[in-house]
């Protein structure tokens, strides 16, 4: 994985608040924006998380201005965020 521990650790901290057992149950039932086109639930559910809590702080902003990319990102969320 190409994030360092630190970016890790900062992505963990954001999306744990956001990441509920009832965040998760909607996610489940499909009671999201735009839920009929998704693909993949649990890549829509770790990038809207992430989008969520960037929000807030700007963490997605830093972690591509440390020069990770999309796939970077999103492998770390794979690591933080479990399976729906």
């Amino acid at each position: 994985m190409k994030v360092t521990p630190e970016h890790l650790a900062m992505i963990r901290e954001a999306v744990a608040p956001l990441d509920t057992e009832d965040t998760r149950a909607r996610y489940r039932a499909g009671e999201f924006p735009r839920a009929a086109a998704v693909q993949d639930l649990n890549k829509r559910y770790r990038w809207d998380v992430l989008h969520a809590s960037s929000s807030r702080n700007g963490l997605i902003r830093t972690l591509y201005a440390a020069g990770y990319n999309d796939a970077h990102i999103y492998t770390a969320l794979r690591a933080v965020v479990a399976d729906l």
